[in-house]
């Protein structure tokens, strides 16, 4: 009881002067479709520049400093989704002294337009996106999930009950309540988007429509708030520290961070992970620091272990993947350690990164 009051102690005297030397400002060329965070950070400039790099790579596949407009494949669809993507403004939320959330609104439109919001969340200390899990214990993940689910079908239920209250029911009324009793209630800290406020976290699941139904859903997405108090209990070390605005850091897994290295000794790169799945499946980014140029890997990581293919082209005469190389390595405290085999003539060469 007395380690919790102490928690609270802390976050209810939060000093917020760490996040008034955090700055953000529009990335250039600004346009009408274009209003993109760019962070700057008094006094912790490889902080700013990590958020920087992961915000550019992760939401433009643009490689900060490369050249030319970082719009470009956002603005063309030639991105790796072949999707129009425009972001119409950011905004910075108020949050505990070590975190920045910063939430970004906007439109991607493939076969169709669709608005989006999302929010991307980082450690002040280190310049890392904070990834969900590692918030939480991990024997307690699960309660966390069903937490979140138990909310969403709460408030689903709700609505259904609200909808058959009518007398002499619409068909509009009636298809939403198909809709809401076929809804997907199953979401996880896996992918989910997330936000934090002053004094609580708020997680936001996706909504029960697709696009062509997206009419008939008057619920939209699902904000499920919860305060750092209800969840001080299924807190990890980090996600305490973190919250409470301590200095100690801790350990947290390689997802969605970046690591800088060489392969062979003396080809510099730069490796961006994406999120680790439930399935323990990944995609990451990596370039070498001399050309720029973005390249994709996919592969698993079990154990401590990557297992790792970095595709050349598709073969449209095999309907699949064509390796260019195959890396094995094993991720060693903050140091990833191991070899880049070439595909075809079996080279290997080694390959040795460490977190930034």
């Amino acid at each position: 009881m007395k380690n919790s009051i102490v928690f609270f102690l802390l976050i209810s005297g939060l000093n917020f002067s760490q996040q008034k030397v955090v700055k953000i400002q529009d990335l250039q060329p600004k346009s009408e479709n274009f209003v993109f965070p760019v962070v700057t950070y008094a006094g912790n400039s490889a902080v700013a520049s990590k958020i920087n790099t992961f915000l550019q790579v992760n939401e433009l596949e643009y490689i900060p400093n490369s050249g030319g407009n970082p719009f470009k494949l956002a603005s063309t669809a030639t991105n790796s989704y072949s999707n129009y993507v425009f972001f119409y403004d950011w905004e910075k939320l108020e949050t505990p002294k070590n975190i920045l959330s910063i939430g970004i609104h906007g439109e991607a439109s493939g076969a169709y337009p669709e608005e989006f919001a999302d929010w991307k969340n980082f450690d002040l200390r280190t310049g890392n996106f904070i990834n969900a899990v590692d918030l939480f214990q991990a024997g307690s993940i699960k309660t966390i999930n069903s937490l979140i689910q138990n909310k969403v079908r709460k408030r689903v239920n709700n609505f259904i009950v609200k909808l058959k209250s009518e007398k002499n029911p619409s068909e509009e009324v009636q298809d939403q309540i198909a809709l809401y009793e076929d809804c997907f209630t199953e979401h996880t800290l896996y992918g989910i988007r997330y936000f934090f406020g002053k004094d609580k976290l708020t997680f936001v699941a996706g909504r029960c429509s697709n696009h062509a139904m997206r009419a008939l859903d008057d619920l939209g997405s699902h904000e499920l708030e919860f305060t750092y108090k209800e969840l001080e209990k299924y807190l990890s070390i980090y996600g305490k520290n973190l919250i409470s605005g301590s200095e100690k850091i801790g350990q947290t897994g390689p997802g969605n961070k970046l690591f800088k290295g060489k392969i062979d000794g003396k080809y510099p790169i730069t490796v961006l992970f994406n999120e680790i799945n439930e399935d323990d499946s990944f995609s990451a980014t990596y370039w070498y620091d001399k050309n720029k140029k973005p390249i994709n890997w996919r592969g698993e990581f079990v154990h401590d272990h990557f297992s790792i293919t970095e595709d050349d082209y598709h073969s449209e005469e095999l309907k699949e993947w064509i390796p260019k190389a195959l890396i094995e390595a094993d991720l060693k405290g903050k140091k990833i350690i191991g070899t880049w085999q070439d595909y075809q003539t079996k080279k290997y060469l080694t390959l040795e990164l460490e977190e930034l």
